[in-house]
């Protein structure tokens, strides 16, 4: 594999927290690679497939499709869209052999952003500084259908002045869940108040995930608590020098 990657930002760091897309370019181009934003980029179509919209998330897919064809590597800060892509387009496409065999060849091109650093780069330390207690949360979609646990971590335990304190259980997921959150409010609800309470017993400062989404859900019930805990992604802890 060749060091040039393409980003995916994710809908998500794109429209709410760029700064996290711009610290993930931040060390990938202090590795030595050559990063690239493919200006065409949207959604990924997960809201549309989880939510039950086949067809539409076909469409969104197929644009995926075209914008990463040439990548030679695409990175992006995200467990659930990462899987979106490497698990779920081949079942939109089951029917349309040309475009499934597409959707293969990108299978093997698309990285979460800890798992490239471990596992394509082979880093475990960026070379990051972080004088803080941090705790971190498995994203269901990194975890379950990714299997990513000790990249992450690994990373995290060569951060310089860092802290990680794990909580218990560290991998109950926190609610949020997409359309869930808005579909199953009191339920998501006390899932974060059981996660808030894993977190707070650990006396952490800051709480790290993999998913924006994780912790826009976490940061939310922080507040709602009257916490002072922050939360971080990932790339923003390892860009911190």
């Amino acid at each position: 594999m060749g060091n040039r990657v393409s980003l995916f930002v994710t809908c998500i760091v794109d429209q709410l927290f760029p700064k996290v897309g711009m610290d993930m370019a931040d060390v990938l181009e202090r590795l030595g690679y050559q990063v690239d934003f493919p200006e065409s980029q949207t959604c990924c179509g997960q809201p549309a497939f989880n939510s039950g919209y086949r067809a539409e998330a076909r469409t969104v897919a197929r644009h995926f499709l075209d914008t990463f064809e040439s990548s030679e590597c695409i990175v992006a800060p995200s467990g659930s869209c990462t899987s979106m892509v490497a698990h779920h387009y081949a079942e939109l496409f089951q029917k349309e052999p040309e475009t499934l065999a597409r959707v293969h060849s990108l299978e093997k091109r698309i990285w979460e952003f800890s798992t490239f650093l471990t596992e394509v780069a082979g880093v475990d330390d960026v070379g990051a500084r972080l004088d803080d207690v941090v705790t971190f949360h498995d994203s269901c979609h990194g975890l379950r259908e990714l299997g990513i646990k000790d990249a992450p971590r690994r990373l995290l335990a060569r951060v310089r002045g860092l802290e990680l304190r794990e909580m218990q259980p560290a991998e109950e997921c926190c609610g949020f869940g997409g359309t869930f959150a808005v579909k199953f409010a009191e339920l998501s609800g006390a899932m974060a108040r059981t996660k808030i309470d894993a977190i707070l017993g650990t006396g952490a400062n800051t709480v790290v995930a993999l998913d924006l989404s994780c912790l826009m859900q976490i940061q939310g019930a922080l507040s709602r608590a009257g916490s002072k805990v922050r939360t971080m992604h990932l790339a923003e802890v390892l860009a911190s020098r």
